[in-house]
């Protein structure tokens, strides 16, 4: 079976989109979750060579960096890319944009999926990245006909925008309607649901993470339990 390495729940954007899709696809896998901290490296390298996640273990074979995840899993598993050729070359040109763009909206607005924050003079350029990201899921949406990105059926482009769904909750980031509407549709996903009640049972702090948001903004509301 599959072991999936993941971080943090509440603040790993990058182990989700591999997890989600897994668990969104049952594809079977076995979650090997390990705590960000400052003195991980050597820890994370023991199972990842590039010391960070997510990671996929199966058996002898080991495989890094999301979309290099996501291309194994195609290769054994439908569903992963949508059939239809012009949706699978969208989503894929989507996804390659998603892993290497949007850096204003990373940056600015972390994810931390346990709190609600108010922006405090986030840069112009993260109005630029919003408003990229509404005419990328629009087009989508528009030319595929919903109710996900690339059609009828949850592939990997949605598990890749996620992570935005969260962003969009915890900052009170607003788009189009009908980009909200998708972004409101991928929280409500079972799975999505189990992340978050995961992430806001995590006991733990990392202490970076956490200073991220007071960069740009001040918390107003903090919903983990632990």
């Amino acid at each position: 079976m599959y072991q999936l390495y993941i971080a943090n729940k509440n603040y790993s954007s990058w182990s989700l989109r591999p997890w989600l899709l897994m668990t969104q696809l049952n594809i079977p896998f076995t979650e090997q979750l390990q705590q960000f901290a400052a003195d991980n490296y050597h820890s994370f390298r023991s199972f990842s060579p590039t010391a960070k996640v997510p990671c996929l273990h199966d058996e002898e074979v080991v495989v890094w960096e999301s979309l290099a995840i996501v291309e194994y899993l195609a290769e054994r598993h439908p569903g992963v890319w949508p059939q239809d050729a012009v949706a699978r070359n969208f989503a894929r040109s989507a996804c390659s944009e998603m892993h290497a763009g949007f850096s204003t909206l990373r940056n600015v607005c972390t994810m931390n999926c346990g709190v609600r924050v108010q922006l405090q003079d986030p840069p112009a350029a993260l109005a630029k990245d919003l408003q990229r990201l509404d005419e990328l899921w629009q087009q989508g949406l528009q030319q595929f006909g919903g109710p996900f990105l690339a059609g009828a059926d949850f592939t990997a482009v949605d598990a890749f925008f996620a992570p935005v769904a969260y962003r969009i909750q915890s900052y009170g980031l607003q788009l189009s309607e009908k980009s909200m509407a998708y972004a409101q549709r991928l929280l409500n996903l079972p799975a999505m649901q189990q992340w978050y009640e995961a992430a806001l049972d995590e006991s733990w702090r990392e202490v970076s993470h956490e200073a991220e948001i007071g960069l740009y903004g001040r918390v107003l509301v903090d919903y983990r339990r632990a």
